[in-house]
């Protein structure tokens, strides 16, 4: 009968060992033999700071001299520095083992200025609390020298370049939407971002990316920067801010704002566009994507004008606002349907991704308002960016410790890779 045992090493990593390791296995040398069958059944390794802790599930053949084969590997990792231990695996576990590569598999993204300890236990223990296991953590942000970080802290709290792990979990999750709000809240307790996301095909195959763009690509709502040069900009914020609170019906609240800029001359328009703030982030997120053959959308409740400003800057590929309605140099206060509000919003992304050729899933929707819920809500990855606290609690994900390229950790990508993209 096989023998089924894990064969751990850990010590000083180095170029060779697994090359080593497995011809010792082997034999090496050796013919057509017994151990020329020496199954792998899994391996698994990683280093942290040229540390490595390698592992080996082998199947041995009944005529294998299992331990000969076992003294000549100690031997191996002596000469290599290594320390070696060997664990016999009886079959019962071994089937367990394999029966469980059909759980469930989700994918936890812990972003932040910084990760410490506290991080890490506190969501470590929601983990175990909802009888989920760990199998891999992963770090996806560059490693950072002692020098820099001082020099950069500041940069970096505002979330420029955030510091982010990537827990792999294993097992059934019965209820996501209370882990997911478990996460918000301790996210909100220790200032970081935690998103949590079904592990399945579509998560690393995302296609299209749909923004709002008032305080999501930029860092200010422009109707109200509008409302300021016309005189009325503490009526207007005042309307705004109930509307993305979901307090007051958009479309009504859009008209009504509009109207009060009736008179405002075009030449401000220009003017307001010159200077409109990007959110941190935006810029080093949208290349990356147009890098990778993603097609990137605008969805806005506000101005084309502005959004089609954005488009150039950005490199956006698509773009759905309202026209400002102008006569003789001058805004009329009126509005032309159909208004873009969370119902075309969600409309029009379906729109694009039948258009492109893309499923839902394939799709990433982000915004900061309670009208960009409903496109949030069929997105494959829909995601809260520095939202309102209604809108953070409906979303499925939320960012709000870190810029907008923090989404680029929710799909998996490490900074090195990153940076090839730059090059």
């Amino acid at each position: 009968m096989q023998e089924v045992v894990l064969i751990e090493v850990s010590g000083r990593d180095r170029p060779g060992i697994t090359m080593t390791l497995t011809e010792t296995l082997i034999g090496k040398g050796v013919g057509e033999g017994a151990r020329d069958r020496v199954r792998i059944l899994d391996i698994g390794q990683s280093v942290i700071h040229n540390t490595l802790a390698l592992g080996i599930l082998v199947e041995l053949p009944a005529d294998s001299s299992g331990c000969q084969v076992f003294r000549e590997l100690l031997f191996a990792a002596h000469r290599l520095g290594l320390d070696a231990r060997f664990t016999p695996i009886e079959s019962n576990a071994y089937e367990e083992w394999v029966r469980e590569q059909g759980q469930p598999r989700h994918i936890l993204t812990l972003l932040g200025a910084v990760i410490n300890a506290e991080h890490i236990a506190r969501v470590a223990a929601v983990v175990s609390r909802n009888g989920l296991n760990i199998d891999q953590i992963t770090r996806l942000s560059g490693r950072i020298s002692q020098h820099q970080e001082v020099a950069d802290q500041h940069q970096r709290t505002s979330g420029s370049r955030p510091a982010c792990v990537e827990l792999w979990l294993r097992g059934p999750v019965p209820d996501i939407s209370a882990l997911h709000a478990s996460f918000l809240e301790l996210g909100k307790q220790l200032d970081v971002d935690i998103a949590i996301q079904e592990d399945d095909i579509f998560r690393r195959n995302r296609r299209l990316v749909c923004f709002d763009m008032d305080s999501t690509l930029i860092q200010t709502e422009v109707i109200d920067e509008l409302a300021a040069a016309a005189g009325v900009g503490e009526q207007v914020a005042a309307i705004t801010e109930r509307a993305m609170r979901g307090e007051l019906d958009f479309s009504a609240s859009f008209r009504e704002r509009v109207a009060l800029l009736e008179g405002l001359e075009e030449s401000v328009l220009a003017e307001i566009a010159t200077r409109l703030p990007i959110t941190e982030g935006a810029e080093r997120l949208t290349h990356s994507l147009k890098a990778l053959g993603y097609r990137i959308a605008i969805l806005s409740g506000g101005f084309t004008y502005f959004a089609e400003h954005l488009k150039q800057r950005l490199a956006i590929d698509i773009v759905h606002a309202n026209p400002l309605d102008i006569k003789n140099g001058r805004l009329t206060g009126q509005v032309t349907a159909p208004i873009v509000d969370g119902a075309r919003k969600a409309q029009l992304l379906r729109e694009i991704a039948t258009q492109e050729g893309i499923r839902l899933e394939q799709v990433i929707a982000v915004g900061d308002g309670a009208n960009d819920l409903p496109m949030l809500a069929i997105a494959g990855l829909g995601i809260a960016f520095h939202a309102k606290p209604l809108v953070k609690e409906q979303a499925r994900h939320s960012l709000a410790a870190v810029g907008l390229d923090g989404i680029l950790y929710l799909l998996g990508m490490r900074d090195r890779d990153l940076e090839h993209l730059r090059q």
